[in-house]
């Protein structure tokens, strides 16, 4: 599995429009890949043909995995049956093929296509793919593939920046690995038992999928021994970038072997992420996967103004106009999560909650209920929600605007799944509606106004509902013939002994499903439109700022020695570590976002000095993140936070 370092570059363009692969710079090894897929493929002529649609029942395959077209021509179907499965001509062994057989698949992705050939080869490699276009299998068929038998130590670690994706790439690994049972797989994150992990590792495995700061505890304590480590994998550079772990990540990389494969993919290519394959990353090949337009246009983009005081009310509402099979609300902290979840149980919804305080074998369950179907409506944090795969979700709704165009495009990426439509709805107040221009070019989609649902809204949204159900019960018979009998002769007897007409019978049916509570929605309604209205008395404070300062020709006078104070709507925290612990702000802000819940880009200022730092975070933290917070180790020391005087 070591690096080929005698090819050439190669740089990969997939347009996914047209589902072709263009490569640029045609590299020398050609020849070299020819001659290993002829070899692995004379071994592999037996495999059996997969003929079931290109959906896994994995989590990884179901994640709105864009394949190329299938020819429905018959005779084309009869040859490819012939010929056996399109994974044949990468160099998998037969019980690769089979267990793909197995799990559904039937065609590579095209990404899949442009990364198989150079990762049999040993080849590092630098992927810019969205969620959802089977990176996973990706990376994790060739690297099964490779391994070698040779002891107890770990041979692949993938870095992944949450413990929900590393859960979900770690259970990718053990499907694929089906027909290898041998194979030891282990997901190591926060806020699971570390002695089971350190137990785990003694005994033996050769695949670690892991968050940043749990590898970094493993490798600091010696109980992750990477001395034969063949091949990395960053899965979502961007995203551990932007929670503040790529100080994390540069420091693992550099404790590596020298003579190793390495694999980056990444959603977005920010300069920072750039930096770093240039320095770790050896003549890799290159490989960008284009959005396909027609897949990104399931997903409907509308936005709601209003301000902060009406969102609960207009939540309420766009829940009861806009139906969706699963919905998922997206809040900025855990705090807002409880609230939300708790306002709308009152109004008689089913809600579940996932943040940061939520145990892992919660979350779990939450997720199953929402994937069955017994919980419709989650509410969740970014972080929380990261790796979140259920194909069911066709309505999503940002609560509070995300701080930046990726989070953006991760939220949405939740819906729309499996060739499905979805909508995606987005609350912004008017100061922040300047920056819905920058996510409408993050998705090459409009985003069209949408006003708060009515009450004509809402009571035709009902209407419709009660119309729906009872066309499906009236075509419908009941499962137990015992009790549909029972049924059948209660109507009877009531339409005799009450002299009633069938219409009656029928009013009276609807008013018992109905309920005694009021069907329609009645009421003022005039506060829908004061809601997008700015605030005028914030308005003229502004204008007087702008005018004072343009009197003067620049801004007020400050001073400049002293420590400039937080935000309005910030609150300044002391942290017990500092330089002489070699905590750089990057540690701070992926640690405290990790644990509270909140985005990398909500902590404001941080002012690291000898021996402790000041860092400026959003008023009303609750009491309970406040201290677990207290508790949180940061470069091994405690912070011990608390309000700076």
């Amino acid at each position: 599995m070591t690096n080929t370092n005698t090819h050439e570059d190669v740089s990969c363009s997939v347009d996914l429009s047209s589902s072709e692969v263009s490569t640029h710079e045609v590299s020398n090894n050609e020849t070299e890949k020819k001659e290993l897929e002829n070899q692995q493929l004379a071994n592999n002529t037996d495999a059996e043909a997969i003929s079931t649609e290109s959906t896994s029942e994995h989590s990884e395959s179901s994640d709105n995995s864009p394949t190329t077209d299938v020819n429905t021509d018959p005779t084309a179907k009869a040859e490819e049956s012939n010929s056996g499965s399109a994974f044949d001509g990468f160099g998998f062994s037969e019980p690769l093929i089979k267990t793909l057989a197995e799990k559904g698949y039937k065609e590579p992705s095209p990404i899949q296509k442009a990364a198989f050939p150079e990762l049999m080869l040993g080849r590092d490699l630098v992927g810019q793919a969205q969620t959802g276009t089977g990176k996973t299998a990706a990376f994790a068929l060739p690297l099964l593939e490779r391994l070698q038998d040779q002891g107890k130590r770990p041979q692949v670690l993938v870095l992944a920046p949450t413990r929900e994706l590393a859960m979900q790439v770690a259970d990718s690994f053990r499907a694929y690995a089906a027909g290898h049972p041998h194979l030891k797989v282990l997901a190591v994150y926060g806020g699971a038992d570390f002695r089971s992990q350190i137990n785990t590792l003694k005994r033996g495995v050769e695949v670690v999928v892991g968050t940043p700061g749990r590898v970094m505890d493993h490798m600091r304590q010696k109980t992750l021994d990477t001395s034969e480590l063949k091949c990395l994998v960053l899965d979502e550079a961007d995203e551990m970038l932007r929670m503040g772990f790529i100080d994390d990540v540069e420091w693992i990389l550099e404790q590596l072997p020298d003579d190793r494969q390495m694999v980056l993919f990444s959603a977005t290519m920010p300069s920072e992420i750039r930096r770093l394959s240039k320095r770790f990353l050896r003549e890799p090949a290159e490989i960008t996967i284009k959005t396909r337009e027609k897949e990104a246009s399931l997903i409907r983009h509308r936005c709601i103004t209003l301000q902060n005081s009406y969102k609960i009310e207009a939540l309420k509402r766009v829940l009861e106009a806009v139906t969706g099979e699963g919905v998922i609300i997206f809040a900025r902290t855990k705090a807002i999560t409880i609230n939300l979840s708790e306002t709308l149980e009152a109004a008689g919804h089913d809600v579940a909650v996932l943040n940061g305080d939520v145990p892992q074998n919660q979350r779990e369950r939450t997720i199953e209920r929402l994937r069955k179907g017994s919980v419709n409506i989650l509410v969740a944090t970014d972080v929380a929600a990261r790796g979140l795969d259920v194909d069911r979700i066709g309505l999503v709704i940002n609560y509070d605007i995300p701080f930046d165009s990726e989070a953006y495009v991760h939220r949405i990426g939740r819906t729309g799944r499996a060739g499905r439509s979805g909508e995606a709805i987005l609350f912004v107040t008017p100061r922040e509606r300047r920056f819905v221009s920058s996510l409408e070019r993050a998705v090459r989609q409009p985003i069209e106004p949408m006003e708060i649902p009515s009450n004509a809204v809402i009571n035709q949204s009902r209407l419709d509902r009660l119309r729906e159900r009872l066309t499906t019960l009236a075509t419908t018979e009941r499962k137990n013939a015992e009790e549909n009998a029972l049924l059948q002769e209660i109507i009877q007897r009531v339409s005799q002994e009450q002299d009633l007409t069938p219409e009656k019978m029928a009013l009276a049916a609807l008013n018992l499903a109905v309920g005694p509570e009021p069907m329609l929605v009645q009421g003022d309604e005039n506060w829908l439109k004061q809601s997008s209205r700015r605030d005028d008395r914030r308005d003229d404070r502004r204008d007087e700022r702008r005018e004072d300062r343009g009197r003067s020709g620049r801004r007020p006078d400050r001073d400049r020695g002293a420590s400039r104070s937080p935000e309005d709507h910030m609150e300044r925290f002391r942290v017990e570590v500092g330089h002489r612990d070699r905590v750089k702000p990057g540690n701070l802000v992926g640690a405290i976002a990790n644990e509270s819940g909140l985005q990398g880009k909500m902590i404001g200022r941080i002012q690291i000095f000898e021996s402790h730092s000041l860092v400026d975070l959003p008023k009303g933290m609750p009491e309970d993140v406040f201290t677990d917070l207290k508790r949180l180790r940061v470069m091994n020391k405690e912070l011990q936070i608390r309000r700076d005087s």
